[in-house]
């Protein structure tokens, strides 16, 4: 009897290598304007991009790479580009463009904790972001002595209980999500030991500039969450979203959170109807609704992303009478004092 031959012997097949973890993709984040701008095929001098390294000293570029792969090749208008490229416009004073624009320090009540409107206590967790915007009204804080995690959550947690009034928490930053997710649920945990809050809310771009930090244990921790959580984002251009923002989305809907979204109205970025209707159509089809549409704060290094409020009523009209009303947000502004948001037009 002939033996039977061996089976051969194959090599193991090799795991795809798991995909990397949303601290790996922050940690490569693009640094340097002038590789941003080679890798999307452009130049700076023949573009007529006034790059500013002083810019960029003041406010460091940050940019997930992600972000930048929705970018337009060789294009110097791209809208996502102009949001992030650090210009020599930045370092012009304006008259009345200041450090803080809308009167946080004034607002502050403890260690990381704002209270401007009634019922609601801010806490700006961290100073983190995963992108850093030109126009942040918030680039010129100082998260260093006045991030609530500092004092490890105890002050910014007394004080909103001490104060039975306050039924909604707001978290934001920088990026309350660019912190780890043991770090929130210390957080949360902390919070849900008073019994007068009602609400959550996270204000929050990571979903659409790194869609990887909506993991498994994120959204454990988001459907664990003991109050209704609203999940306000920021997208100010339809093509910030793709299908991995689209996916990141699906999943957060998916733990019964209310996904909104703020934008900034910004020259040369979405300050056209065709543009506006954009973005709300494509966050609507990604499960997300229109909330604020923001008048720029006019926070120092900002002053040319500027539209004159004459011309962002008539966009705001047109669009109104383009789409139905649940895509259309409110156009406002924030001004220091304000027992919330002004819409325009305004006295």
């Amino acid at each position: 009897m002939i033996p039977a031959a061996p089976a051969p012997q194959h090599a193991p097949v090799p795991l795809a290598p798991s995909a990397p973890r949303w601290q790996q993709l922050w940690r490569e984040a693009m640094r340097e304007p002038r590789e941003l701008l080679a890798l999307l095929g452009l130049d700076a001098l023949a573009e007529g991009l006034a790059v500013s390294d002083a810019a960029a000293m003041q406010f460091p570029l940050r940019v997930p790479r992600g972000f930048v792969a929705r970018m337009r090749h060789g294009d110097p208008h791209d809208p996502l580009l102009r949001q992030v490229l650090p210009l020599d416009a930045e370092m012009q004073p304006m008259p009345g463009f200041s450090l803080d624009a809308v009167g946080d320090g004034a607002a502050k009540a403890g260690h990381g904790v704002i209270r401007k409107y009634r019922g609601r206590a801010l806490l700006v967790s961290t100073g983190s972001c995963a992108i850093h915007c030109r126009y942040c009204f918030r680039r010129h804080f100082p998260y260093a002595e006045e991030t609530a995690a500092a004092s490890g959550w105890r002050e910014a947690v007394e004080i909103i209980r001490g104060d039975a009034g306050i039924d909604e928490v707001i978290l934001s930053g920088g990026d309350p999500w660019s912190l780890a997710t043991p770090k929130l649920a210390e957080l949360t945990d902390a919070l849900a030991t008073i019994p007068h809050l009602k609400r959550l809310r996270v204000h929050t771009r990571l979903p659409v500039v790194l869609p990887e930090r909506v993991d498994d244990a994120l959204v454990d921790w988001l459907g664990s969450l003991p109050w209704p959580v609203t999940v306000v984002l920021h997208a100010n251009h339809a093509n910030e979203f793709d299908a991995t923002v689209d996916a990141a989305l699906a999943r957060l809907r998916a733990t019964g959170a209310l996904l909104l979204n703020q934008a900034v109205l910004l020259r040369g970025v979405n300050d056209s109807v065709d543009a506006l209707a954009a973005l709300s159509e494509r966050g609507h089809a990604a499960g997300v609704l229109p909330y604020y549409l923001h008048q720029l704060d006019r926070v120092q290094g900002a002053a040319h992303f500027e539209v004159p409020d004459e011309i962002a009523l008539a966009l705001h009209r047109a669009l109104a009478a383009r789409l139905s009303g649940y895509l259309v947000p409110r156009l406002v502004r924030e001004v220091a004092g304000d027992p919330g948001k002004r819409p325009l037009p305004y006295a």
